[in-house]
């Protein structure tokens, strides 16, 4: 797969399909690197702030019962938040474990993901952002919401050196979020 590149400069991960776990922690970091992202975390925190509110004004001026939408709103809307992802997440798993091994190779110019069953180029234009977690780096795509998103989970790396040097990459051609 390293044909025509210098494999010094090539950063290879191999690794198993992505788990829910990585591929949870992934949305999860998609939506606190985008804008839309950061407005639904901030519309949630004002709904629960406001359901606090009003049910502390519905107790105190009506005597102890708190209307059901003002409960729903404070408890449904952040469960809901919490629990999108790791629902996506279970989907996206079942479609990746049938992908086989994963081969990832990025340097300079581009970043390729194999499989069994794919394989996929993607120039550094088309993404514009990376979110790192304990585990795993997140490559978010270019446009407005990252709609595409691609996951490099750390434990592919031969050597710990490896994660470094694919940090570096990363730093060079993407905005760290």
């Amino acid at each position: 797969m390293t044909q025509g590149r210098d494999t010094e400069q090539v950063v290879e991960l191999v690794y198993q399909p992505p788990t829910t776990a990585d591929i949870t922690a992934a949305l999860r970091a998609r939506t606190r690197g985008t804008p839309s992202g950061r407005r639904l975390r901030v519309f949630t925190v004002v709904c629960v702030v406001l359901s606090v509110l009003l049910a502390g004004v519905s107790v105190f001026l009506g005597g102890g019962d708190v209307p059901f939408p003002v409960v729903a709103m404070g408890v449904i809307l952040p469960f809901t938040l919490w629990a999108v992802p790791l629902l996506q997440a279970r989907q996206l798993r079942r479609l990746a474990e049938s992908q086989g091994e994963f081969r990832a190779e990025v340097d300079d110019t581009e970043v390729r993901v194999t499989t069994e069953n794919s394989n996929v180029t993607i120039g550094w234009r088309l993404l514009k952002r990376y979110a790192e977690t304990e585990e795993l780096f997140v490559l978010l795509s270019a446009d407005k919401h990252a709609v595409g998103i691609t996951v490099l989970p750390k434990r592919g790396a031969r050597q710990p050196a490896d994660v470094d040097r694919l940090r570096a990459i990363l730093d060079r051609h993407l905005e760290r979020v």
